[in-house]
């Protein structure tokens, strides 16, 4: 049940939508736009869903029986929301880490991407929250975030290119440190 705090910002949300279709030049009356501003508001409880998650709960973890080699998730899908424009990238993200003493189930590593792409964002930081966050909870040997991603606002607006990718990558512990075990991550990748 809904308290009259939630109805008052609710509506408050509905009012700021139909301000926003006048503003573009369309009326929110007519029939098909009536109902928008609820879709939209829908659609946002999913597209930024990963406000009202704590990547800190993600980490439950496991002995990792003295495996110490690479462990790499590749391709996860990534949907996210430019911060500077609020159009869409997306794209794939792999992640991987060096075990220590603990590892973590592998589809936390696809949760702990979604967590921070479901945000409003830039490529660049989510890299670096999944790589801190690993390195923080997990205390591995070294994690890394690859992503690569096209962006919206390179492809329907501004510069208008069509076939650019943007590619970031952070990295920590050994995959900074140690030119081998950074270019056997890089060769996993290929």
């Amino acid at each position: 049940m809904k308290s009259k705090t939630d109805e008052l910002i609710l509506k408050h949300k509905k009012g700021g939508l139909r301000d926003m279709i006048r503003s573009i030049g369309d009326n929110p009356e007519r029939e098909g736009l009536q109902e928008t501003p609820d879709r939209i508001i829908c659609s946002w409880n999913e597209l930024y869903a990963g406000y009202n998650q704590n990547p800190a709960d993600l980490f439950t973890t496991f002995s990792s029986d003295g495996y110490d080699q690479i462990v790499l998730l590749k391709d996860v899908e990534l949907y996210s929301m430019c911060e500077h424009h609020i159009l869409p990238f997306y794209g794939k993200v792999h992640v991987a880490y060096v075990p220590d003493k603990k590892v973590i189930g592998i589809s936390k590593l696809a949760r702990l991407v979604d967590i921070y792409a479901r945000r409003l964002q830039i490529q660049e930081r989510i890299g670096e929250q999944v790589t801190n966050d690993l390195m923080q909870y997990l205390k591995p040997q070294g994690a890394a975030c690859i992503i690569e991603a096209t962006h919206m606002c390179m492809r329907m607006r501004g510069v208008s290119k069509q076939n650019s990718t943007m590619v970031t990558s952070s990295v920590k512990g050994v995959f900074m440190t140690d030119v081998s075990a950074k270019q056997e991550l890089f060769n996993l990748l290929r």
